[in-house]
């Protein structure tokens, strides 16, 4: 149960831990101190009582201090141990990126950063000094106890090791029950995550019973696993607590028949019935600590395996020129592959990506974020593979999912760059929703999670604002203006047109007619680019491009 690897994964928390179990150890010699003052007081009348009862009384407020003292070094190395932990966790989701969602869901994240992290706070708090100090007390007491009755001492000392023994015959068992607890656990909150961000969506298609039904069913399993998880401790906490009483029983005899015969006197009897528990009392607290740490071990396993996971270090590059090309690039989610050996080249100016949906488009916007890096053939940055460098400084991302986040408008352009508001009112007006930014309080007007009370139009127009602010060479705009107001439409179109003549901007776009400016349109049909040039050019090619505007413009002519 002592994991180095965890162990020294957050070695911040050591010194904290030491100086808890020496402030417990204290305890115990106030504790034996004041046990051997009462009994002095009980059985010899010729003896100071005033200054047995001046000893009993610092023993015990120097016990309560250092009680003291080692809770407060139980919080400082829990908070370090949460503070790192979820720190590690944090810098190696950022250095993964939103591919972290490839290999774990997000509810499981966060289930780790929250409850198992709290899980392995309890392991370093108390687990560990616990541990630590269950090994040196029963040392310290045979050592006291020996120079009164080396037999009673003996027998206290080899009853203490019990308790480990019966921890150590159902570890094994408990790691594999623990194991599939903690799986059952984020099994479960995947579902219920899942389900509560799809509720509207289960509402419409009346699914909601259906799937309460579903969530039932593993709400129950995760119920029958839990009650094996308490059946196992409660079973584990009465053996201990029989090795306990027994042995503490068996060291009470051990110390009435040397009285009996003679060869310890009353006082050394006395000693030995009351302090006989400590013995047992540091073991059977660690025994108390070992579920919650065993859980936190579970959780540890599922942290390392995030924090180890082999992922290459992303170079950081100077860039003088900016270019983006792709040569015989393959790329597939699955075992299907989505983009069939395309070649492109982007430089400065509006470059249009269009097709039908499922044709690629969307692939090659996260391809170029490096959300995914297990393709085939070149993607570049310049000179630069994009899968090797840290392309963020570079490039932008403009999508329907960009986010914003609950706060103030300030808070969230300031996520861009630090910048003065002077300059923030004027990407504002350059988007043009600076009038209802104003009417709305200004910068210090509040923000829902996701921006829940803007329209679809304000919500992008405030995140093109903000994408604005980083000023970077690369903006990409993955379906950015679909599903919002035509004004709100026209208007960010007319933002990246402007933008386009200082930056380079690839923009996939449903409707065609944005792109009838482009410097230069690729046409992806079945993941294979099948046309390029500009919308002049495509037209008088009178292919796919050709076919799928002419069909847009007639639902449009057909709409009005």
């Amino acid at each position: 149960m002592i994991n180095k690897k965890l162990l020294f994964s957050v070695k911040e928390s050591i010194p904290y831990i030491k100086k808890n179990v020496m402030y417990q150890w204290i305890g115990l010699v106030c504790n034996v101190c004041s046990t051997a003052s009462l009994c002095l007081l009980i059985t010899k009348s010729d003896v100071n009582r005033y200054v047995l009862f001046l000893v009993i009384f610092v023993c015990l407020i120097l016990r309560y201090i250092v009680n003291k003292k080692a809770i407060e070094m139980s919080y400082q190395s829990s908070h370090i141990v949460k503070e790192t932990l979820r720190s590690c966790l944090y810098e190696k989701l950022s250095k993964i990126g939103n591919s972290y969602t490839n290999d774990w869901s997000t509810a499981e994240i966060v289930q780790l950063a929250s409850e198992g992290v709290e899980q392995l706070e309890t392991y370093f708090a108390n687990y560990i000094p616990q541990f630590f100090y269950s090994l040196i007390a029963p040392v310290t007491l045979f050592v006291v106890i020996a120079f009164m009755d080396i037999k009673a001492a003996f027998v206290l000392l080899v009853c203490v090791p019990l308790i480990p023994m019966s921890i150590v015959l159902v570890q094994k068992f408990a790691k594999r029950l623990l194991n599939r607890y903690w799986g059952q656990y984020t099994k479960l909150g995947d579902s219920f995550l899942e389900n509560l961000q799809g509720l509207t969506t289960l509402k419409i298609y009346e699914a909601d019973g259906r799937y309460h039904e579903k969530m039932n069913v593993e709400s129950e399993n995760f119920r029958k696993i839990t009650m094996r998880v308490l059946t196992m401790q409660l079973n584990s906490i009465t053996v201990m607590d029989l090795v306990a009483y027994g042995g503490s029983a068996l060291g009470i005899v051990f110390a009435l028949t040397g009285f009996q015969k003679g060869t310890i006197t009353l006082f050394q009897a006395l000693f030995i019935i009351l302090i006989s528990a400590e013995f047992f009392i540091p073991m059977r607290q660690l025994g108390s600590y070992f579920h919650i740490a065993m859980n936190g071990m579970a959780a540890s396993d599922k942290l390392f395996a995030i924090l180890e996971k082999n992922m290459k270090e992303k170079q950081n590059v100077d860039i003088n020129e900016y270019s983006i090309s792709a040569s015989n690039l393959h790329f597939g989610y699955t075992n299907q592959e989505v983009l069939h050996g395309i070649h492109f080249e982007a430089k400065q100016g509006m470059i249009g990506f269009v097709g039908e949906s499922g044709s690629g488009k969307s692939t090659i916007a996260a391809l170029l974020m490096g959300q995914y890096t297990n393709y085939s053939g070149e993607l570049k940055l310049s000179d630069y593979d994009i899968k090797d460098i840290n392309i963020y400084p570079y490039m932008t991302l403009v999508s329907l999912e960009s986010y914003l986040f609950s706060g103030t408008l300030k808070d969230n352009l300031r996520m861009a760059k630090e910048v003065s508001e002077q300059e923030m009112n004027r990407v504002l007006e350059k988007v043009g929703i600076l009038d209802f930014v104003n009417e709305q309080g200004g910068l210090d007007m509040r923000i829902l999670e996701g921006g829940k009370n803007l329209s679809g139009g304000q919500r992008q127009r405030l995140v093109l604002a903000r994408a604005l602010l980083k000023n970077s060479p690369i903006y990409i705009m993955d379906e950015a203006t679909s599903n919002i107001d035509v004004e709100s439409e026209n208007k960010i179109m007319e933002v990246l047109y402007e933008l386009s003549k200082e930056k380079l901007v690839l923009c996939i776009s449903h409707r065609l007619a944005n792109l009838i400016n482009a410097d230069q349109i690729y046409c992806l049909r079945d993941g294979n680019i099948v046309e390029s040039g500009t919308h002049e050019e495509l037209i008088q090619q009178d292919g796919v491009y050709c076919d799928l505007f002419n069909a847009q413009k007639e639902l449009e002519r057909y709409g009005v």
